[in-house]
């Protein structure tokens, strides 16, 4: 079992897309930097001046690249410190390290958080290397010696922690938008079907009509060529959307003229206001259901999370390009499924771009929570 757990952090990658440094990488060197020469000065016992200056410049540059280069700053950092320590140890010279140093917490801690399996395997082995020499150049306690290696294996496995928790996290976002597309195909499909049968009921009409009224058989013919049309444009929105193989009714799925269910009468509350507005006719079926489903599932967060919300407004406007969708409601929002994290919100986001528009949620300058999403009338896939 242990040779098992072993293989599968030696094979463990790195998490994509690490971070650059940003301005906290910045302001914690300027504060390491300050700390080390304020206690530099104060401090009346310290090992050579050359050695201090090294220990803390091995420890402090490194930060910049910790999340980049997790075990390329662990060597340069453990690397030197092992060397300075040897040297205090034969040297023989009296004196003590900065505890500024005590920063290469932090780079145990990259290397678990940001380093693949292997480099954190290496980069351990150097940190426990390095502080077997440390207790030799600064005899201690066993207690302190015990709690030294605490330290430092507590910082890994914190990165570790994070580490899968953020993959946890990444993984649960995977899923909503996963779902997200199923319920997408799942429309798309349904109305492509109702579409097809009427197709297949005209060509029927058409074809029992044709010998006795070729009027009539013209006709069918043409609402065959308009409903077969219509059923393209829903067929090429469907290229590039997953779908689970699930069974779908073939029935079309709601639509603008739906959105008045979400008021749920005059005593549901918070009370649910519908506005209509602008050109809102012949939008495309994939359109207009996501529409619907924004507005259900803005009006579903409002209920579970706003807090003391007395009315939400749905309001939907459409020109001669888009349609807008903005709800707002009146309540103190959460940081639940209605929130900035929620995944929710994953799913509205991912809906909307899937159809080619934009989306927003975020809370409004005075008080509630507001939900903006712009849809193009029709949309085909590229």
């Amino acid at each position: 079992m242990v040779t098992n757990v072993l293989r599968v952090l030696w094979a463990e990658p790195r998490p994509a897309n690490p971070p650059a440094r940003i301005s906290r990488d910045w302001a914690l060197v300027a504060v390491l930097t300050v700390w080390s020469v304020a206690e530099a000065v104060l401090r009346d016992v310290l090992a050579p001046l050359p050695l201090v200056l090294l220990a803390v410049l091995a420890v402090v540059a490194p930060l910049l690249w910790r999340r980049t280069h997790p075990l390329g700053a662990v060597v340069v950092a453990f690397g030197t410190l092992t060397v300075v320590d040897a040297v205090r140890v034969f040297s023989g010279s009296e004196g003590g390290l900065l505890t500024s140093i005590s920063a290469a917490l932090v780079l145990s801690y990259s290397l678990f958080r940001w380093g693949a399996g292997r480099e954190a395997v290496m980069g351990l082995g150097v940190i426990l290397v390095w502080l077997a020499v440390t207790i030799v150049a600064d005899p201690t306690s066993l207690a302190d010696a015990v709690g030294a290696y605490a330290f430092f294996l507590f910082s890994a496995a914190l990165g570790a922690a994070i580490r899968y928790h953020a993959r946890a996290r990444i993984r649960d976002i995977d899923d909503a938008k996963t779902r997200e597309r199923e319920q997408i195909a799942r429309e798309l499909h349904d109305t492509v079907a109702h579409h097809v049968s009427g197709i297949a009921i005209q060509a029927q009409a058409g074809r029992a009509v044709a010998a006795s009224d070729s009027e009539r058989a013209v006709e069918a013919l043409v609402t065959i060529e308009n409903a077969a049309t219509q059923t393209l444009i829903e067929m090429r929105s469907m290229v590039g959307v997953l779908r689970a193989s699930q069974d779908a009714e073939f029935a079309p799925q709601p639509g603008l003229a739906d959105l008045e269910r979400l008021t749920s009468g005059l005593e549901a509350r918070p009370h649910v206001q519908v506005t209509l507005s602008g050109e809102l006719e012949d939008l495309s079926p994939a359109v207009g259901a996501a529409i619907y489903r924004l507005a259900q599932e803005s009006v579903t967060n409002a209920r579970r999370h706003a807090r003391h919300a007395t009315r939400v407004t749905v309001v939907v406007a459409g020109d001669a390009e888009d349609v807008r969708l903005t709800v707002d409601d009146d309540g103190a929002p959460t940081t639940a499924d209605g929130g900035v994290g929620g995944y929710g919100l994953v799913g509205m986001q991912e809906r909307t771009t899937l159809l080619g528009g934009t989306f927003h949620a975020g809370p409004t300058a005075d008080r509630g929570w507001r939900v903006q999403a712009t849809l193009p009338r029709t949309w085909t896939a590229r």
